[in-house]
């Protein structure tokens, strides 16, 4: 039996016991090669909408499609055996109605063999999640920030800091929890909130920009690794990933022009056989 072949992938019941134990990590991966990196480092490898920003272009993550996290979702697969990997349900794929979230869901845990996927747990989706988790689909809640509700929120902005609003989002990390969420996503929030989250639901809370306290946390791998001139302020940047690939391509470019590359040792040669 391979290596590969030998290694178990985490499940859902393996995270959700880690509660208050044992620190859950989780990075977004969107493709094979950037996914066989991560797998033996992390618990979880989440196949974020965020991909139609950090690969695409896009402004927001609205306008990311199922068939963009199909397409993501199945590269990763393919280049994981230890994590667990959940795919974002993009926005416009989930809020219509129970049916139509299972609709969409089915068709992301077919088409590319993820283990679950993950909501943004507004007022009203708990009856979707509850729909989904009693079908035999394991869901990840998302609260406080949500990025799918820029357009409602006028930006990307930090919840949680006035009282009727730190409410509001503990009444839907309850409900999601209550619904058959196996763990929630707390992003951006006021870090009180976020320990009080944790302490009040009975599934592991991955935090970002929220709290050390939450049982794991979460960043867009793109944003550790220093390829965007700007990041959150909760990002820390474990590498400078944008300088180095910027320097390499201007010494590729420089050997090129000056007939350096390719040299003797890197082109093919007649064989006499």
């Amino acid at each position: 039996m391979s290596d590969a072949q030998s290694v178990r992938r985490l499940t859902v019941p393996d995270l959700t016991a880690r509660k208050g134990r044992e620190k859950i990590v989780v990075l977004t991966a969107y493709t094979t090669p950037i996914a066989q990196l991560l797998d033996p480092h992390v618990d979880i490898l989440l196949v974020g909408d965020t991909v139609g920003m950090v690969l695409h272009g896009m402004p927001t993550t609205v306008g990311v499609t199922l068939e963009m996290m199909c397409l993501h979702g199945r590269a990763v697969m393919r280049g994981s055996s230890h994590a667990l990997v959940v795919v974002d349900m993009p926005f416009g794929t989930y809020e219509g109605s129970p049916k139509d979230a299972h609709q969409s869901a089915v068709r992301l845990m077919q088409e590319t063999g993820c283990q679950a996927v993950k909501v943004e747990s507004a007022r009203g989706i708990a009856d979707t999640i509850r729909f989904l988790t009693e079908r035999g689909i394991p869901v990840m809640g998302h609260v406080g920030l949500r990025p799918q509700a820029v357009n409602v929120d006028g930006g990307f902005k930090a919840k949680g800091r006035f009282m009727d609003e730190r409410e509001k989002v503990l009444e839907e990390a309850k409900a999601a929890e209550e619904a058959g969420a196996f763990a929630i996503v707390v992003e951006g929030v006021d870090s009180e909130l976020a320990d009080e989250i944790t302490r009040q639901v009975g599934v592991p809370t991955i935090g970002i920009g929220a709290s050390p306290n939450c049982d794991g946390q979460v960043l867009v791998t793109d944003d550790m690794l220093g390829l965007f001139d700007w990041t959150p302020r909760f990002v820390r940047r474990y590498a400078n990933l944008r300088d180095v690939i910027s320097r390499a391509a201007e010494t590729y470019a420089n050997d090129v022009r000056s007939g350096e590359f390719p040299n003797s040792a890197e082109v093919y040669k007649l064989k006499i056989v």
